[in-house]
């Protein structure tokens, strides 16, 4: 078992050097300020969850309760209720039983459908209030480096984490087809990105129909860059900064990152398939100075607070590139 915390796995080509300073994120309708439940009073006494991942998807929790016995009571449950949805009633029921150790045990299978977004972990028992969890230990080990088997079903990924109050909360994502990001490389001309499609019939032909699409954002632009099949599911490619810079017009400006698909299908690049759940903090790329018909400009890859992968353009800071 392992803290809450994640370990993030070492990769050649992920992360620039230590010593380069990270840049200021850019606040965009999608990477808003996280906010949790308020902090607990002192001696409230909730309890906390100890959570297992399984690679398919799937977390079993397992809780003590201090104070009134839950498991005395027919509908103790352990409920998931989506962060920002209170209002529409959005919640996923667990049943909690004995799991024998004295203690109790709610299962959420990969099969039970939890829409992307933030969802926080409350304790019911009969009629009082639900409390929030708080976290325990988090055995995570399935999830690091997860690659998941052929199928077509919606690929499902659940990370539990400690929000900024200490409540214990999870990170859902749904998706298919899934085009996971790997190895990002930065150079001075743009960003070579190997990655890996999941949840296609024939990942190979899919591939070898697709294009990148860099979609600017609040703006309907789109710039196209080839795509090269490799072997089975995995893919590379490039994209020159040129491309980008070449209709900015001063500001701060996001381009997200796509491959569409010999029929059109569009399919979002993120990096989800490990126990990092907020990405943006933690692989940071540098950007690279470009010679950009407006203005000198900079550029550089990042990951939305969504885990999605997109690229950044900016202004030079003063003195920048001289």
């Amino acid at each position: 078992m392992t803290p809450t915390q994640p370990t993030v796995p070492e990769r050649a080509g992920d992360r620039p050097s230590t010593a380069a300073a990270p840049q200021a994120p850019t606040t965009t309708p999608e990477e808003s300020v996280i906010v949790s439940a308020p902090p607990l009073a002192a001696g409230a006494g909730n309890p906390s969850a100890d959570c297992i991942a399984d690679s398919a998807g799937g977390l079993t929790f397992d809780l003590d309760t201090p104070g009134r016995a839950a498991d005395t009571h027919w509908s103790a449950a352990l409920v998931l209720r989506l962060r920002g949805r209170e209002e529409d009633g959005e919640e996923v029921r667990l049943p909690l039983t004995a799991n024998g150790d004295g203690r109790l045990r709610a299962v959420l299978p990969s099969t039970v459908a939890l829409p992307e977004g933030r969802w926080d972990v409350h304790l019911a028992c009969g009629e009082d209030t639900p409390r929030r969890l708080l976290p325990g230990l988090a055995d995570l080990r399935s999830l690091v480096d997860r690659r998941p088997g052929p199928s077509t079903s919606p690929l499902a990924v659940r990370i539990p984490y400690a929000t900024e109050h200490g409540n214990l909360s999870l990170r859902s994502w749904q998706r298919a087809p899934h085009a996971e990001a790997g190895d990002v490389l930065v150079d001075p001309e743009g960003i070579t990105v190997r990655g890996t499609l999941y949840r296609v019939e024939d990942p190979g032909a899919w591939l070898a129909g697709a294009v990148v699409e860099a979609r600017r954002r609040r703006a309907d632009l789109t710039v196209t860059a080839p795509l090269t099949a490799a072997e089975g599911q995995d893919f590379t490619f490039t994209l020159p900064f040129a491309g980008l810079c070449a209709p900015w017009r001063g500001g701060p400006e996001v381009w997200d990152l796509w491959l569409r698909g010999p029929e059109g299908t569009p399919v979002r690049l993120a990096r989800i398939l490990d126990d990092v759940v907020d990405k943006k903090h933690v692989f940071v790329y540098p950007a690279r100075d470009v010679t950009a018909p407006y203005a000198p400009a900079q550029a550089g890859p990042y990951y939305t607070a969504d885990n999605d992968l997109s690229v950044r353009i900016g202004e030079c800071p003063p003195g920048a590139g001289r």
